[in-house]
């Protein structure tokens, strides 16, 4: 089941059962449906990736366990991991949601984008200046800005909740005419082939599993798995260097103030007023108010930075000479399925390794990294495979049409000269310029301007788009290798991934 994220609008609609929604670390907003079943006991969440050891840590021979995580940060984790609990239900609706919206697009004749531009952008009136200075006004205690500074905000802010209600209303439109059937049983983790297999939710004869579910929260599930392991790692380390500094102590026969006195803050340089401007200066761009006002504050910034680099120095002295070991592990990156049917590509198709890369012709950090790829494909030859998917960002007004440009010139044999002439031209992406490359690079223009100008390409930049959001991309370039998310996008990041996935 391909998740329904719609990106058209840019406050990024869903078509949700309800106005009234919830928000989560990973994705958009969207409505929410009946509560979940009360139980007795916790819900399982269905979140760790592997079994957590008894032991996390050893140190000098004193043992970590997981009991001794804190209250506080295990209540942390269970605030994280109800989020999954929480948007398993909410799935549900939103997939039913999506085949219906897909169905009547289909009957229809178009595609969802062009439905909802139809029966909800283009019926939802846009607020008036009397209705934003209105909301100011209700608001204004909650708004530090005077109104002509957050005018567009509310007005944009405004047109996403009535955008919302409509939306609602359609998919209201769209049950009351479908074939529904929903299940009772509680939409609980499908951790096994048969819990996979179960059926939440039938539509039109089309069923919604629990595979379903779990496959579109992948991305979500190993958002809380990270953060989940960053909180209990960071209680680990603090544990670690607590125990240390007590054994220190402890054998120079001081109080662990002392020791902390002797090697921390009497190690603490002094900072100076010529520090403070130094560090203004180097940074002007990114303080707001004059020197003299933000001057205090710096001081304490730089004052609060050399004590924590005074620490961090100490307690990394101290572990050097410990015997120190972890026993908690990062969660692994999930494997996902990306198609790679009618894309661009490079490379031998036949080849074990495929780096599929998620691109934005008008974004300045993917133009920095077609060299990186470049490089590579000169390196691995028909080793590996190459594969470009486009993901237009939303503060860039060009890069949707320059992706449409780009398949058009694929269209006549030329994608990646023209890819090469978007990313050395990206100040200039406007369909006129975008035009005058394919002159420059000798194509039919009467084919490209027609294919460019009836949107002929739009529907499969949006497949990119939506395949991009269904694996968690949210930003560009992102790339993955054998199905595996590169948290390190650098030369050295790209190329250790692909050296693993080619050992046997």
């Amino acid at each position: 089941m391909k998740t329904l994220f719609l990106p058209m609008i840019g406050c990024g609609l869903l078509l949700a059962t309800s106005a009234q929604a919830q928000v989560n670390p990973t994705r958009p907003t969207r409505g929410p449906s009946p509560k979940p079943p009360v139980v007795s006991q916790p819900v399982d969440c269905g979140c760790e990736d592997k079994p957590l050891p008894e032991v996390l840590s050893m140190v000098n021979g004193i043992r970590i366990s997981k009991l001794d995580i804190s209250e506080e940060t295990q209540k942390r984790i269970r605030d994280l991991q109800q989020q999954v609990i929480d948007a398993r239900t909410r799935e549900v609706d939103l997939q039913i949601n999506s085949f219906l919206l897909e169905a009547e697009a289909k009957k229809r004749g178009m595609n969802t984008t062009k439905l909802l531009e139809a029966e909800v952008v283009a019926k939802v009136a846009a607020p008036t200046e009397a209705e934003a200075r209105a909301f100011y006004d209700q608001n204004k205690a909650r708004i530090t800005s005077e109104f002509t500074n957050v005018r567009q905000d509310i007005i944009g802010y405004l047109t996403d909740q009535r955008q919302r209600d409509a939306a609602k209303k359609l998919a209201d439109r769209l049950r009351a005419a479908g074939v529904l059937k929903i299940s009772n049983e509680a939409v609980t983790p499908g951790l096994t082939p048969a819990a996979r297999a179960r059926v939440f939710a039938t539509v039109n004869a089309k069923n919604i599993t629990s595979g379903d579910v779990e496959d579109s929260l992948k991305p979500l599930i190993f958002s809380v798995q990270e953060s989940v392991y960053e909180l209990r790692k960071r209680e680990i380390d603090v544990r670690i260097n607590d125990a240390l500094l007590e054994q220190e102590a402890k054998k120079r026969a001081i109080t662990t103030t002392s020791l902390l006195a002797t090697e921390v803050t009497a190690k603490v340089p002094a900072i100076s007023e010529a520090d403070a401007l130094k560090f203004y200066n180097e940074n002007r761009e990114r303080i707001n108010g004059e020197f003299a006002q933000v001057k205090t504050q710096l001081l304490e910034y730089l004052k609060e930075r050399a004590l924590t680099s005074a620490q961090s120095d100490f307690a990394a002295r101290l572990r050097s000479a410990a015997q120190v070991q972890m026993f908690l592990t990062p969660p692994q990156q999930p494997l996902y399925q990306i198609a790679v049917d009618d894309q661009p590509a490079r490379g031998n198709p036949g080849t074990s390794v495929t780096v599929i890369e998620f691109t934005d012709f008008q974004c300045p950090n993917c133009a920095k990294q077609y060299s990186v790829v470049e490089r590579l494909i000169a390196e691995y030859g028909t080793r590996v495979r190459f594969v470009v998917r486009d993901f237009p960002l939303a503060q860039y007004e060009n890069s949707a049409k320059a992706a449409e440009a780009a398949e058009a010139a694929r269209e006549q044999g030329k994608y990646w000269d023209y890819v090469a002439l978007l990313y050395r031209n990206q100040a200039a992406l406007q369909v006129d310029r975008l035009k005058q490359y394919a002159s420059t690079l000798g194509l039919d223009r009467t084919r490209f301007d027609s294919a460019l100008d009836s949107g002929k390409f739009a529907d499969k930049i949006l497949r990119d788009r939506l395949d991009g959001q269904r694996v968690g991309v949210s930003s560009a370039p992102v790339f993955f290798v054998n199905g595996r998310r590169v948290t390190d996008p650098s030369y050295e990041g790209l190329k250790a991934a692909i050296e693993r996935s080619l050992k046997p």
